[in-house]
């Protein structure tokens, strides 16, 4: 790493002489600060070898891999509930009467002729996945003790780590025991302070007012902010030329330790059974369906036997995937897996001895229909 010396030049310009704008612009962006350290800042601990600067996903041992499930009580009876022409002309009076511009007596007036039900299914199968990642870490030390060489540093599976919640995203740091060490900043080469990269260590920048100049008109009248010095206070360090430095924040010490971190996810796989309907599928993103299977099990074993073949290849695809796909780089800690029956129906109606066609869907009774005969001209425009 690059190391930034103090400089002890703070002499100020006399005369004429005023400093480079390059140098002095009070804008100069700061150097950019390391979020890991040096490679020789990092001990050898025994077990972490192979872990460098860039850190890394640790793969739990291959003695905790789950087994495969059996398929045994898979055999279930099927029940797929239907909507009733009651219910689909209650949610067609509710929608008729959710808009401005229609006229109800339609939907009051109207007779259903059939209703085709185009149910579909929606299959979803989550797994919840413990990984841990290692990586090595630096703060700025506040003294305490340092436990490095103390004792055997325990191996990353072997950390006892605890989530709150099954199904709950969410991530733990943990500082790795027997991993700490301390050494000086190289950054301020344990000084604590930097030179301040805005005015270069000098305490001084140049004055916006005259830029520089030290007067503000061709009547040479010196400069009212600088004085006539054509250079004003560096503010960013108040004219002293150091800052306290941003990696060890003053403490001219830093802390380095392996850090843990533990991450439990959701992992999801959805799939709709495609019906074919000429119904928009987008719309089914807005609306839930009928529970009609949920399976919890550390491991699911894939369905069979639905009537929807679509539903029994989307499951058997799902969970050979999260299967091989998660059981490399962590831990499988539960699974759940869904079927929802999204409802959908098509409805034929007449009124005034003509036929118009209208869709219920979703758990919701959503209403979808293009050829409501009791729009207002505005609306019949649109």
């Amino acid at each position: 790493m690059d190391k930034l010396h103090l400089l002890s030049d703070q002499d100020v310009a006399t005369g004429d002489a005023i400093p480079d704008n390059s140098y002095y612009k009070a804008d100069t962006p700061s150097q950019p600060w390391a979020s890991a350290p040096p490679e020789e800042m990092m001990d050898a601990v025994p077990g972490y070898e192979g872990i460098g600067a860039s850190g890394g996903c640790v793969p739990p041992p291959a003695q905790d891999f789950p087994q495969t499930p059996s398929p045994e009580g898979q055999n279930r009876s099927w029940q797929i509930p239907s909507i009733g022409e009651e219910m689909a002309k209650e949610a067609f009076l509710e929608y008729v009467s959710s808009k401005c511009c229609y006229r109800s007596n339609p939907a009051k007036q109207m007779s259903i002729m059939d209703m085709h039900p185009l149910n579909t299914y929606r299959y979803r199968l989550v797994t919840f996945t413990e990984t841990r990642s290692m990586d090595w870490a630096t703060e700025p030390y506040n003294g305490g003790i340092v436990d490095g060489g103390m004792g055997h540093a325990p191996g990353p599976w072997d950390i006892a780590v605890s989530f709150s919640a099954l199904f709950e995203d969410a991530s733990q740091d943990i500082r790795v025991p027997y991993t700490s060490t301390v050494k000086g900043c190289e950054s301020c080469l344990a000084l604590g302070r930097i030179a301040c990269t805005t005015c270069t260590a000098s305490g001084y920048v140049q004055c916006s007012s005259c830029g520089g100049l030290g007067r503000v008109n061709s009547a040479a009248q010196p400069c009212p902010r600088c004085s006539g010095v054509g250079r004003v206070k560096c503010t960013s360090c108040s004219g002293i030329g150091t800052q306290t430095c941003n990696t060890c924040k003053g403490k001219r010490q830093l802390v380095t330790y392996l850090k843990l971190t533990v991450k439990w996810k959701n992992n999801v796989y959805e799939s709709v059974a495609n019906k074919q309907s000429g119904f928009p599928t987008e719309k089914l993103s807005q609306v839930t369906g009928d529970t009609v299977f949920s399976d919890i099990q550390p491991l699911v074993y894939p369905v069979i036997g639905f009537p929807d073949n679509d539903i029994n290849r989307a499951s058997n695809e799902a969970v050979r995937l999260h299967q091989a796909q998660f059981c490399s780089t962590g831990r499988i800690l539960q699974q759940k897996q869904t079927i929802e029956l999204i409802p959908i129906t098509r409805v034929h109606y007449c009124w005034k001895e003509k036929t118009y066609i209208y869709f219920v869907y979703g758990v919701e009774h959503r209403v979808l229909t293009d050829d409501y005969p009791g729009k207002c001209l505005c609306c019949s425009i649109l």
